[in-house]
């Protein structure tokens, strides 16, 4: 799933949200059981009409107290809206949690500069690490607007001299260049440091 329809599953969390907010639920199944300033005790009291007519419920927030009136058919109405709350929180960890999202994050900026330090890794690790660019790369980098890639090393490596427009050609133009890489490029003690920094250095880049 794009970024895109992450937006558009938040827009629909937001309106369950609100719906399915224990206020909201607590006014449709209920009324709240109230208390007023009496002048003559010069103390609040709470009628009591309702005791024992109603089961109650009293909100551990504010310890508010709601007597309860639904019916069954709309206590029910409400637990199916929750289950398909309940499924739409899985359905949004399911793909947080999945392909490059697992290992990066989900990346929100529309500007980025991916700093690559291998250090002395093995030709397998090498190799993994490129697997999971690429994947972010083409599942990713591929929903926002502009990207760059800098390599750490003695003799910084860049992709591109400053972040570049996303588009079908640029993505796989930098997915070639990343297996391109020789894994044995010497490094020193500074280069992550200059490369942050190599980085830093375009305007175009959301820090």
């Amino acid at each position: 799933q794009p970024l895109t329809s992450s937006s558009k599953w938040l827009q629909i969390y937001g309106l369950k949200r609100n719906k399915l907010s224990l206020s909201h639920m607590l006014s449709q199944i209920g009324f709240q059981h109230r208390e007023d300033y009496v002048t003559t005790l010069g103390k609040y009291v709470a009628s009591r009409y309702a005791d024992g007519l109603f089961p109650q419920y009293k909100k551990a927030q504010d310890g508010s107290v709601y007597n309860l009136t639904a019916k069954k058919e709309v206590i029910l109405h409400f637990v199916d809206c929750l289950m398909g709350a309940i499924e739409l929180y899985k359905q949004r960890m399911e793909w947080l949690t999945s392909e490059s999202r697992q290992i990066f994050g989900v990346i929100q900026e529309r500007c980025i500069v991916i700093v690559l330090d291998f250090g002395t890794a093995a030709q397998t690790e090498f190799d993994l690490c490129r697997h999971a660019l690429s994947m972010v790369l083409l599942e990713q980098v591929t929903q926002i607007a502009k990207f760059n890639l800098i390599r750490a090393a003695q003799d910084l490596m860049k992709w591109q001299q400053k972040s570049t427009p996303v588009s079908q050609h640029t993505v796989k133009s930098a997915v070639r260049w990343l297996w391109d890489l020789d894994p044995m490029t010497a490094a020193s003690h500074t280069s992550s440091a200059e490369a942050l920094l190599e980085a830093r250095s375009d305007e175009a880049v959301s820090l």
